[in-house]
């Protein structure tokens, strides 16, 4: 998503000073808050001291100061929503019809609350927003399950009985249930409020006073005790230790998953309806109860802490229901921006108060309000189906990324069929990431310049009211607003409009309004001015198109002659003259035609040319077409067939810039034409130019420019011929705010980064500068090699910045005072280049076959060498182990009849150690609008289906923190071509996972070295002109864990060269280590004895035959197991199997209940003792006991005593444990005091036998801990030891049992908590895509 650029916050209060204050003091707190740098707030106050209060007798207590102050109470409303500057008050005020009704503006963005001041009713009352779908799928319910009521009762997907109230109305009785968990809705700032509100009242209120009393219970108990404590004292001691470490660490790992909401879809006859049961207990008759929006506009919150305005959709014949909600508040600003309406305060007003306006949420809440390929086509889909029945004149898109390329793309090519085919003006953003030039984002970015791209502007008015400021400076362009050109030469920015506005916002930031700014809100001007334009060409039905707008916009624009071309387009809006335009030449040729143009080999929408120093001119071939506006109810374009016979223009072409010479004339009729443009460039000045060829009608050149051709030229200044790094050197340089001093030179061949050097000699003022060093590659996008940072510049010391660089390509660096800086300042500014250039280019790849790997480096200038690489990351790749590829719903139709694919991918990992992972589908990673498919978004899941992370298209922004255990990863890829995705089903991911431990690889200077293992690098000096070896060997074996290396498994990192501090900052490289799969030993190959043979198959026999045992029950069981012990009858091992398949000693299944009676008999108890008796008494203990004490072994045989030693111990361990959880058993069953002694006896001697082995956390043991626990009322022990189950082999049986111990204790908040999270920890699906 493009950044919202600097948002300052603002509430608007209506706050009062008492008259009877006698001391008062106004606060008042400027917080700007930046994506990249957080300013510290600005706090003023303003102090009156006592004595100077004085009582008259008029005015009661009053300063006598207040008459020598001027109070200025004339607020500059206008500047808060600016729209004067535009022109658009002046044009309303002469058309006050023309205020956007009959239009509607669609809304591309992170949702739109309609419950938000001024976004309730149109100015003639009608309702504002009359659509709204969440195309993201965040919010999307499952609701294939059926269920009749019984009794007035349902049972919902959570296990829940749901009451359903009587005045509820379903002809049919079908119910369908779901559940909705709001966390996935929630913006993260409501997710974080929520999570603090549940623990202040839902957890805290219990745990606090939990811990403090059961500390106080074992203080109390130690004090009591004498030091010497019996047996029964001291499992009473641990078990009041237990529960206060338990009450600490659950305390230490408390997080809150959510709350998980039943989901209840209806028909009542006449419309779906949908209820929420936001109460999680099944009352029905509290929670929000919404018919589906395009039919009733029901919205309400989803819960009164919330404050999330919510509403209802449902696709698939009521499989799915869609809960609609807001990613951030980010799109109801847009939303009052482009059509907000406050009749009380109409300087409130956005641009075009009588619009309506259509909801399509792009953001997807679970990737942080990111936007994905799916929800941008579904969104341009709604746009498609909803034109059928009404005409959607606008789309405001306040969002974007940037591309690597230009004139391609899926999500492109849908974009332009809305504007071509369906007659929509799309604006959009340009992106907020100056001030270098080439930072356009896509869109409009894409392959036809259709889009109106819109820049940021900030008034004199705008820095007055909204943001503050103590002094006006000049308007112009904000700093970090983005620049042209886009990446292919085209302008990218078609006007500028006001960057910021005080506008409503989301009720869920429970603010009424607020300050953002960013080409976001300037973006939203521009479609609300779209929409009056359009508005007073209905009222005057005039005919026009989306062409013709643009057209009117562009050549209607007030060119600001302090303003660069590329941050203002062709100038700032003008809504009067545009409508003068439009009103005026609507039925001109070319009213319902775009032109594309295409340049160069590369088939750019424009020039755009970085020559080397005194390259001779060059003529530039370029194409001209004319691209006739469709019509999307003629999908054979028969209508269109006239319009291109009978079009023709004659054009006269213009250029102010001496230094481009193109043809004079040029006949356009429906034909490409081709024209070629002379552009001489060793003439120009070092810096950027910028050049259009204008094409005007000849027979009317008063209605501005056919077409624009935009030619571009970076021309570098001149390195110096010295041996000093110093580039460039500027003494007393002038800044004022907003001043932007750009450089751009060829970047010396050997260099590989840059420092600028910033100082000055002002003592009273501290500059702020945005420096942006960025070098444009090919087919990469503007942030693949660039250095972007706000920096403070003083007298006290010298700022330094350093930037890496890519040798041989022309860089830009652009230092910008920003444009809220007041003040002059005069800055003395260095750039210097250094280099030390490798021979492997930007990645070095490094086998561990090699053995040893060299390097070969060069230097820019003498340099110092050290080189460091380390591996950081482990990158196993997976396989799917499951693909499965489905048609979509209706709801994924591009009409007529497109069906759009999906295509799922699972797959399965394991990992042995808790990390920090973060998949990637390096095939399709880090592409958006570029990319050919609309799809990649991945959920990662645990063993238990719980969603843990979810994903898109940008690996560097996802990755999550996982224990050890078992996952799921999900991959959705989605395309309507079915045999695109059908060659992504066996797609490789690779699973990032962070070392616990970074790998540094060992470095020399010779190969000798290398290879003996000598004198490692330390540094040396590399002179210019030089070139030095560096060796890098292999990874030690015993740094990497060989069992864990699967086959394609590589390890990355960074690897650097330079000493200098600066250079290792930046100059790094990407580093990878392909390691070798794990050696393959073979076992010892002597020939064995024939007898030694037979005894392996019968081993082998004994083995294959107990494995079998536990998949068999009943009197297959029973057999197998008699024959077993008949033909081996000295095998333990058959009595161990046995007892496992009767009494599993893993299946949590198999656990205590506090409170239920038992399902087995005492026979099955006494039969468990008595099989596993035959086990311990068949053990020599006493031997075995003084087998584990030796130390160390010496015996030649030692490991297979070890081997035999280890089973046998195994073999006991099994056989107490089963004899153990018999007695706790026959201890539930036993009805009379002397039976229940007796066992307990005996239960104390077994766990005295099993202790002397192992403790009761082991695997083996564990379960028999809890039996043992429960049986004696340690619940504290118990829930020590289920805990440790949890953590290592997670399942809702375990939670069960940790619930009933919570509730022994009288936890009750913790068995609430554990209860509610359930259905989150354990659904029974894996969640929509």
């Amino acid at each position: 998503m493009k950044k919202l650029g600097r948002i300052s916050y603002h509430i608007i209060l209506n706050s009062r000073i008492p008259s009877y204050t006698s001391v008062f003091v106004r606060k008042i707190t400027v917080t700007a808050v930046t994506r990249k740098t957080d300013l510290p707030a600005v706090t003023c106050k303003l102090y009156q001291m006592p004595d100077q209060i004085v009582k008259t007798a008029d005015q009661g207590i009053g300063s006598s100061k207040m008459a020598d102050v001027p109070i200025d109470c004339d607020f500059p409303v206008w500047g808060l929503l600016p729209k004067k500057e535009t022109g658009v008050v002046s044009f309303l005020n002469k058309y006050p019809v023309y205020d956007g009704r009959d239009t509607i503006i669609a809304i591309f963005d992170s949702g739109v609350d309609p419950a938000a001041e001024g976004l309730k009713v149109t100015s003639t009352g009608e309702t504002k927003v009359i659509e709204r779908f969440d195309c993201s799928g965040c919010g999307d319910v499952d609701t294939s399950k059926t269920v009749k009521a019984v009794d007035g009762y349902i049972t919902g997907v959570t296990g829940r009985k749901l009451k359903i109230p009587e005045t509820w109305n379903n002809p049919n009785g079908d119910w369908r249930v779901g559940v909705l968990h709001p966390y996935s809705i929630y913006p993260t700032k409501v997710k974080e409020r929520i999570q603090e509100h549940r623990k202040e009242h839902l957890w805290n209120v219990g745990h606090k006073p939990a811990l403090a009393e059961t500390t106080k219970q074992f203080q109390d108990y130690e004090t009591s005790k004498s030091p010497t404590l019996t047996q029964e004292e001291k499992l009473m001691k641990e078990e009041l230790e237990a529960r206060v470490e338990v009450l600490q660490n659950v305390e230490k790992k408390y997080s809150d998953p959510g709350p998980t909401y039943d989901c209840v879809l209806y028909h009542d006859g006449e419309t779906w309806r949908a209820c929420i049961d936001t109460s999680e207990s099944g009352d029905l008759s509290t929670g929000p109860n919404l018919g589906e929006y395009s039919v009733t506009h029901e919205h309400t919150h989803l819960t009164p802490i919330d404050e999330m305005t919510i509403s209802i959709n449902v696709h698939n014949e009521g499989n799915t229901l869609e809960v609609v909600g807001m990613c951030s508040s980010h799109g109801t600003h847009v939303a009052a921006i482009a059509a907000g309406y406050v009749p009380e305060e109409p300087e409130r007003n956005g641009v075009s108060p009588g619009a309506k306006i259509i909801s399509l949420t792009i953001g997807d809440s679970r990737l942080g309000s990111m936007e994905t390929g799916t929800a941008l086509v579904r969104a341009c889909i709604k746009v498609m189906e909803l034109s059928k029945k009404m005409k959607i004149d606008v789309i405001n898109m306040s969002y974007g990324e940037h591309a690597h390329w230009s004139n391609a793309g899926r999500v492109g090519e849908i974009i332009l069929e809305v504007v071509n085919r369906y007659g929509v003006s799309w604006v959009v953003s340009a992106g907020n990431h100056g001030p270098a030039l080439c930072t356009v984002g896509a869109p409009p970015d894409i392959a036809q310049s259709v889009l109106i791209g819109v820049g940021a502007y900030v008034s004199p008015e705008m820095m007055a009211a909204a943001y503050s400021m103590r002094q006006r400076v000049c308007g112009g362009a904000f700093s970090w607003s983005s620049r042209g050109p886009a990446a292919d030469g085209a302008l990218g920015l078609s006007v500028a409009a006001p960057g910021g506005a005080v506008a409503a916002v989301a009720r869920f930031t429970l603010r009424n309004c607020q300050l953002m700014n960013g080409t976001s809100m300037a973006a939203p001007h521009v479609a609300g001015a779209v929409a009056t334009l359009i508005s007073g060409l209905k009222a005057r039905k005039l005919p026009y198109s989306p062409y013709s707008i643009k057209r009117g916009l562009e050549n209607s624009a007030t060119v600001l002659s302090h303003v660069e071309p590329w941050a203002q387009g062709c100038g700032l809006l003008n809504v009067e003259k545009a409508f003068d335009l439009l009103s005026t030449y609507y039925d001109q040729p070319e009213r319902d035609v775009t032109f594309n143009i295409q340049c160069c080999s590369y088939n750019g929408k424009g020039i755009i040319l970085r020559p080397k120093l005194d390259d001779p001119p060059g003529d530039i071939g370029l194409t001209v077409e004319p691209h006739f506006l469709q019509d999307h109810k003629d999908m054979e374009d028969r209508a269109v067939i006239g319009r291109q016979i009978s079009f023709g223009v004659r054009l006269a072409l213009t250029c102010g810039a001496s230094w481009v010479s193109a043809p004079v004339h040029l006949d356009m009729m429906n034909a490409t034409r081709t024209l070629t443009l002379r552009v001489q460039t060793s003439s120009l000045p070092p810096g950027p130019h910028f050049a259009s060829i204008d094409a005007y009608d000849v027979s009317c050149i008063e209605k501005g420019p056919v077409f624009r051709i935009p030619v571009t030229v970076f021309q570098p200044q001149p390195l110096p011929d010295c041996s000093s790094p110093t580039v460039i050197d500027e003494k007393d340089v002038l800044f004022k705010s907003s001043t932007i001093k750009r450089h751009f030179l060829i970047v010396p061949p050997e260099a590989t980064w840059g420092v600028l050097k910033m100082a000055t000699e002002d003592k009273e003022i501290v500059g702020r500068f945005l420096v942006h060093v960025m070098q444009l590659l090919p087919r990469k996008s503007c942030k693949s090699q660039e250095t972007q940072k706000m920096l403070s510049v003083s007298n006290e010391v010298p700022t330094l910045l350093p930037f890496g660089v890519v040798g041989g390509v022309t860089i830009e660096i652009a230092i910008a005072k920003y444009w809220a800086n007041i003040g002059d300042l005069s800055l003395d500014y260095t750039v210097e280049f250094h280099g030390l250039k490798p021979d492997f280019g930007q990645r070095l790849v490094m086998s561990a076959s090699e053995g040893v790997r060299s390097v070969t480096l060069s230097a820019h200038r003498l340099l110092e060498v050290q080189p460091n690489a380390v591996l950081k990351y482990s990158e196993p790749v997976v396989r799917p182990t499951e693909s499965k590829l489905t048609p979509l719903t209706s709801r994924d139709v591009i009409p007529p009849s497109r069906q759009i694919y999906q295509l799922i991918n699972t797959y399965n990992f394991h990992l042995a150690k808790a990390t920090e992972v973060s998949p990637t589908v390096s095939l399709l990673c880090d592409m958006l609008y570029e990319s050919e498919f609309e799809s990649q978004m991945w959920m990662l899941y645990n063993s238990c289906k719980q969603l843990m992370a979810v994903g898109d298209a940008y690996p560097s922004k996802y990755n999550v923190k996982l224990e050890k255990g078992d996952y799921v990863l999900r991959l959705n890829v989605r395309h309507e071509n079915k045999s695109l995705l059908e060659k992504l089903q066996e797609l490789p991911v690779v699973l990032q996972q962070r070392l616990q431990q970074p790998i540094t690889m060992d470095s020399y200077c010779s190969r000798i070295q290398a290879l003996t293992a000598g004198k490692k690098f330390s540094t040396a000096s590399l002179p210019s002109g030089n070139l030095m070896p560096v060796y890098f060997t292999a990874v030690p074996s015993d740094k990497i864990s060989r069992l864990n290396l699967t086959v394609g498994h590589t390890f990355s990192g960074t690897i650097s060269f330079a000493k200098d501090e600066l250079g290792r900052k930046v100059d790094t490289y990407a580093l990878q280590y392909l390691a070798c799969e794990p050696p393959k030993r073979n076992a010892n190959s002597k020939d064995k004895e024939k007898g030694k043979a037979h005894d392996d198959y019968m081993d082998a026999v004994k083995e294959f035959t107990v494995g079998w045992i536990a998949k068999l029950e009943g009197d297959k069981l029973e057999q197998v197991y008699e024959e077993l012990v008949e033909k081996f009858p000295g095998y333990l091992g058959a009595h161990v199997a046995y007892l496992h398949a009767i009494d599993s000693p893993t299946d949590p299944k198999k656990l205590p209940h506090s409170n239920e009676e038992l399902d087995v008999t005492t026979a099955w108890c006494e039969q468990l003792i008595a099989i596993s008796d035959k086990v311990i008494k068949a053990i020599d203990q006493e031997k075995l006991l003084a087998y584990l004490g030796i130390k160390n072994d010496t015996r030649t045989d030692a490991q297979k005593i070890k081997q035999d030693q280890e089973k046998q111990r195994g073999y006991l361990i099994d056989a107490l444990c089963r004899k153990g959880t018999a007695l706790c058993r026959l201890y539930a069953l036993a009805e009379s005091k002397s039976a229940k002694e007796k066992i307990a006896t005996a239960l104390q001697a077994n766990m005295i036998d099993l202790l002397k082995y192992t403790d009761l956390t082991e695997a083996k043991a564990i379960n028999y801990g809890v039996w043992h626990c429960f049986t004696f009322k340690h619940w504290g022990r118990a829930i020590k030891l289920l805990t440790k189950i949890q953590e290592d082999r997670p399942s809702r049986e375990v939670e069960e049992r940790l619930i009933e111990a919570y509730r022994q204790l009288g936890w009750n908040h913790m068995a609430s908590y554990t209860e509610a999270t359930l259905p989150i920890k354990y659904p029974l699906a894996y969640r929509p895509f």
